[in-house]
């Protein structure tokens, strides 16, 4: 009986929880369509050009597929029209850069696979029944081979990694297909062509309607990862040193994206070597010099992620001895804080950075002095471990970071001759600038002798010379 019993409450406890989960199921599924609808809403509103681009694949797609409906096309590709639709799907990237970079890659690795696979083909088959098996499996296996590791070069990785891929499918398909020579010549023509008017359509739509450049994108990451350090620096001295609340603590994490920022940076170099000249992006403009300023940002954010460890751990009454530090740090902060503007501003605008060095000096005049005060600092009655030891890490790190910031700006400098950024060509030459100088009447004419040109110019601060 006992038994019974309990089998008839574990079976109505049963009952029970599936007619509540039943009924909580329209309200569940109400939840998670209004919290989809809020994540596409956010997705469009942090770049609407998604949406933009969204667009164009379909009407893309929608216009190659048009293909099938045109007799006298249809009638002459017949079936092979299907890779113009297949090669928009493949090749159509977010960017004009990687989807210049794929459509070539397939368009070229296509040609020069089908070409040497109807090579092989005839090869093949002159040499007869039992020979052509050993010559198809010989080239397919030397071919392949060559190709897999011609993909281990960087270079090759890099650019057409892709067309390797399809080299080795498409050449495998030619010249293993048991198709006769006239039929594979034929099958051939109309796949290279109907991938080439698959390319070009995608490569149109991708240039002319609403385009997203790779390159301009990968000029204003570039500036943004330098401004996010900028403003950590401003922030980092006025809460660290106690000048300022911590009310906004917004500068604080901004500069950790930056560490995670290589291999996206390393792509939109890729995709931006593809893209023609565009707005005020020249012919061969130096995208290799942009990944070296990077990689010298990178080198900055690692000093600011040891620096950001000191908010959390020194938030507490400030030491005599960090009163004394206090003011030169906050120096240095501020004065590379605004020489990383300064520099971000340049990129930003493509303007050489003239008044940068003025800041680095200033926040190397800031370093000597606290050099000095540190010579005059007596540890009597202080505590080691709890008030030195942090603030002298802390020194330590913003000393590093003077030198990453001028390496910051040197390579800013480099970037800004070689991709001739506006008054880039006054900064490179001295004459120019000894010239520009007297005009403005910052020095005199009988102060200008010899090797003193460049001292005065770093002395005065109005520019930048290229060392």
């Amino acid at each position: 009986m006992d038994i019974d019993e309990s089998a008839v409450r574990k079976s109505d406890g049963f009952l029970r929880q599936g007619w509540w989960w039943l009924k909580a199921l329209p309200e569940r599924f109400i939840n998670k369509v209004v919290e989809f609808a809020h994540k596409v809403e956010k997705l469009g509103k942090d770049d609407p050009r998604r949406i933009i681009h969204s667009i164009k694949v379909g009407l893309t797609l929608s216009l190659v597929s048009l293909l099938y409906y045109i007799r006298p096309i249809y009638g002459g590709f017949g079936s092979s029209t299907m890779w113009a639709i297949i090669t928009v799907v493949v090749v159509f990237e977010y960017s004009v850069g990687a989807t210049l970079g794929k459509g070539f890659n397939r368009a070229l690795a296509t040609f020069f696979a089908g070409a040497l696979g109807f090579g092989v083909h005839h090869l093949a088959t002159l040499a007869g029944d039992k020979g052509e098996p050993a010559v198809r499996w010989f080239f397919v296996f030397l071919l392949a081979a060559v190709a897999s590791f011609a993909r281990f070069f960087p270079g090759v990785k890099a650019r057409y990694d892709y067309g390797v891929l399809i080299f080795i499918l498409t050449f495998c398909l030619v010249s293993v297909s048991g198709y006769q020579e006239a039929e594979i010549l034929k099958l051939a023509h109309q796949r290279v062509l109907t991938i080439l008017m698959g390319c070009l359509t995608c490569v149109i739509m991708s240039i002319l309607v609403f385009p997203v450049w790779a390159g301009l994108d990968f000029h204003k990451l570039i500036a943004r990862n330098i401004e996010k350090q900028a403003d950590f620096l401003q922030g980092f001295g006025e809460l660290y040193f106690g000048t300022k609340g911590d009310t906004d603590m917004s500068w604080l994490h901004g500069y950790r994206s930056v560490l995670n920022s290589k291999t996206a940076e390393e792509a939109m170099a890729n995709f931006a070597r593809w893209e023609p000249p565009h707005g005020k992006f020249r012919f061969r403009h130096p995208w290799k010099q942009y990944l070296k300023v990077g990689a010298t940002t990178r080198q900055c954010a690692y000093r600011l992620e040891a620096l950001s460890n000191g908010i959390t751990s020194e938030m507490k009454e400030p030491s005599e001895f960090k009163k004394i530090i206090t003011l030169s740090c906050m120096e240095i902060c501020v004065e590379s804080g605004k020489a990383l503007q300064e520099i971000s501003s340049a990129v930003k605008k493509m303007t050489y950075p003239f008044t940068v060095s003025a800041h680095i000096m200033n926040a190397r005049n800031a370093a000597d002095d606290l050099h000095t005060a540190l010579e005059t600092i007596t540890l009597e009655d202080t505590n080691i471990l709890e008030d030195v030891m942090p603030a002298a890490s802390v020194i330590s790190l913003l000393l590093e970071i003077i030198e990453c910031t001028e390496n910051i700006a040197e390579s800013v400098k480099e970037l800004a001759c070689l991709a001739k950024f506006k008054g880039a060509d006054v900064a490179t030459s001295p004459e120019k600038q000894t010239r520009r100088l007297l005009r403005r009447g910052n020095i005199k004419p009988h102060h200008v002798e010899n090797d003193s040109v460049h001292a005065l110019i770093t002395m005065y601060a109005t520019s930048a010379m290229v060392e």
